[in-house]
């Protein structure tokens, strides 16, 4: 696991120079890869390259040094990642003759890209981030795994391409700073972080996952191509009993691949039903006592009890940690600012929490991340046969009045999710024109309630346009339709995002089980009903596992892994997000309507009004705003 840096200029430059930036760009992300770096300098009569990595060995740790040549020195490569299925594809290759120097898996991609071309991007079952310079074709190729777990920003302009593992590696070495983003502002207002391609800044971009780069020499101009391309699901005819059978194999068969390494690993172990069965599934393939690893705040409910009947269960070393506000005044700046640009997921401080206590322990952690949109997990997927009974019923007129008065009946001053609030939100997203699944994922604001703060030449309005065209602009409907926009939006932009940055800032390893193409593709052929049977979210995972576990366990409702930021907001960070809503400040920046976001602000702080997610955004937007983008 790394991060990987890297620098063309479109005239030649000196070496000094690039290897100046490189260390400039690597310096920004040591906590990437503490253990050691890597670079690769080439000078042209019209370009320069420069390539550079930091590296945390987790695989191959004597002999894994980068970057990795091919035997002519024609080609070069810098690997963010792991590949787990690298021993089966360097087994085919050494059947055919390949030999190897090391036994890395970044060399196992040179080899096979020597072999294939870029048809050896398909054969990759990981998460990864990599850049590979070809001199014999005079080709660049940058990829970005199947789901998008590990990050992968890009720049292009006049002058010069860059591309990085983390956005301060870029913004930090441009000339100049970047303006903000109106559709990336616009992304995150709605659902508290930013989907690729955008980012906060103007012309910084993600690479897409399941994507990879070709940057041509010859002409400067680059292309972007899908590595997998991706069929629409079509559900086979097989038993509910063959499947499961087939599902729990599957399981068992992706968490062994995701626990090849040469250091110690453990689990996440929230209580909830993924990463139980991770866990359950992991001590059963280890001879040894596996360590597990869960967190909850002083102040919150959360899953400690259903973690410990699972570590009891497995006999593992379970590691239970209890953090409270104070943890949080120590380390909110670190956390938040680590993003580069605004990210507002409240899961992102526990996550950050559980990985520094783990990183004492191991260097590698199995997530049950992946679970809820592989297996149709969470409860928006109810919202379709919700949406469609409610509208059936209710005139639309009706809903409008009753939209109306929600907003006071069910008004609360508390910052957790109960029933009122969740009453309130689906309200909120019913829409008789199919549109609801849009608002159920904005997180933050609903389109009508971003059009209300925001300053109009900072407004967007049909955000999701070009995601839409992704899916088909088609109506979002059905079960299958909400995993595949979770899939390209929620899952890349948010959970693998905090993920990553919360993780890698702590020098600690995830790896996701479930997010394995094999089972999301075998998941997409099952009828609907297997993955979500009436109300009973997740029904052929939980099946295929109910008898390892303690009766209805896995039935038990999820409590979630979020944070009190709500209360937090009104106590040790009252004084900070006041400073935000002084109206010379915000009339100076010009991004908000002064008439109402102090009020929507102030009413939270006063405990008139709960609003503490659309505020929390607000909050985190800026603090990144008045932290790192004017300080630049």
């Amino acid at each position: 696991m790394c991060g990987i840096n890297g620098i063309i200029t479109k005239t030649s430059q000196k070496e000094a120079d690039i290897t100046s930036t490189l260390n400039k760009m690597n310096n920004l992300i040591i906590h990437r890869g503490p253990d050691e770096d890597g670079f690769v300098t080439q000078q042209e009569n019209d370009f320069s390259l420069g390539m550079s990595m930091r590296r945390l060995s987790i695989i191959d740790l004597s002999s894994g040094k980068q970057p990795i040549y091919s035997d002519d020195k024609k080609i070069v490569i810098v690997f963010n990642g792991e590949i787990y299925n690298f021993k089966i594809l360097k087994a085919e290759l050494e059947a055919s003759g390949v030999t190897f120097k090391t036994t890395s898996d970044t060399e196992v991609i040179l080899k096979l890209y020597e072999r294939d071309g870029i048809a050896a991007f398909k054969l990759l079952d990981g998460m990864y981030g990599f850049s590979i310079y070809d001199q014999n074709i005079n080709k660049l190729y940058i990829a970005r795994d199947f789901f998008g777990e590990k990050p992968l920003y890009y720049t292009n302009n006049n002058d010069q391409f860059l591309w990085a593992s983390e956005l301060k590696s870029i913004v930090k070495v441009l000339e100049t700073k970047p303006k903000i983003s109106k559709k990336g502002l616009n992304l995150f207002l709605r659902l508290t972080y930013i989907p690729a391609p955008y980012s906060i800044y103007e012309n910084v971009h993600k690479l897409e996952a399941n994507h990879y780069m070709e940057y041509d020499f010859e002409t400067h101009h680059i292309k972007i191509n899908e590595i997998h391309q991706e069929i629409p699901p079509k559900p086979q005819s097989i038993s509910f009993e063959d499947a499961k059978k087939d599902v729990r194999d599957m399981v068992y068969e992706s968490v062994e691949s995701r626990s090849i390494a040469d250091v110690p690993l453990g689990t996440f172990l929230s209580g909830g039903v993924d990463s139980s069965i991770v866990s359950l599934v992991l001590s059963q393939l280890n001879d040894k006592k596996i360590e597990t690893f869960s967190i909850g705040f002083h102040d919150s409910s959360d899953e400690s009890s259903k973690a410990r009947t699972v570590a009891d269960l497995i006999k593992s070393n379970h590691h239970e940690f209890k953090i409270g506000e104070d943890d949080l005044k120590d380390n909110i700046h670190e956390i938040l600012m680590n993003f580069d640009e605004p990210f507002s997921d409240t899961a992102a401080l526990p996550t950050y929490f559980v990985s520094n206590k783990t990183k004492d322990y191991v260097k590698v952690a199995l997530t049950g991340d992946g679970g809820d949109e592989v297996f149709g997990g969470y409860n928006k997927y109810y919202v379709g046969k919700m949406n469609n009974k409610y509208t059936s019923v209710i005139p639309k007129p009706m809903h409008n009045i009753m939209l109306k008065s929600s907003e006071h009946l069910l008004s609360t001053k508390s910052d957790k999710r109960g029933k009122r609030f969740k009453i309130k939100k689906l309200l909120k997203s019913i829409d008789y024109d199919g549109g609801y699944y849009w608002d159920i994922i904005s997180l933050a604001n609903t389109e009508n309630e971003l059009s209300e703060i925001l300053a109009s030449d900072y407004y967007e309005n049909n955000l999701f346009k070009e995601y839409k065209e992704i899916l088909g602009n088609k109506k979002i409907e059905t079960l299958t339709d909400f995993r595949h926009v979770d899939k390209i939006l929620s899952l890349e932009g948010g959970m693998l995002a905090k993920v990553d940055r919360t993780s890698m800032q702590n020098s600690l390893e995830c790896r996701a089980p479930f997010l394995n193409k094999k089972l999301w593709d075998y998941t997409n052929t099952l009828p609907e009903e297997y993955l979500m049977k009436g109300w009973n979210k997740k029904h052929i995972l939980k099946e295929a596992f109910k008898d390892q576990f303690p009766e209805q366990f896995l039935e038990i409702s999820k409590q979630g892994f979020g944070s009190p930021v709500g209360n937090w907001l009104k106590s040790s960070l009252k004084d900070e997000l006041e400073s935000y809503i002084e109206k010379d400040y915000l009339l100076e920046q010009g991004i908000f309507k002064t008439d109402k976001i102090i009020p929507l602000v102030q009413n939270h702080l006063d405990s008139k009004r709960d609003s503490t997610f659309r505020v929390w955004a607000f909050y985190c937007f800026q603090k990144w705003y008045s932290n790192i983008y004017i300080n630049q």
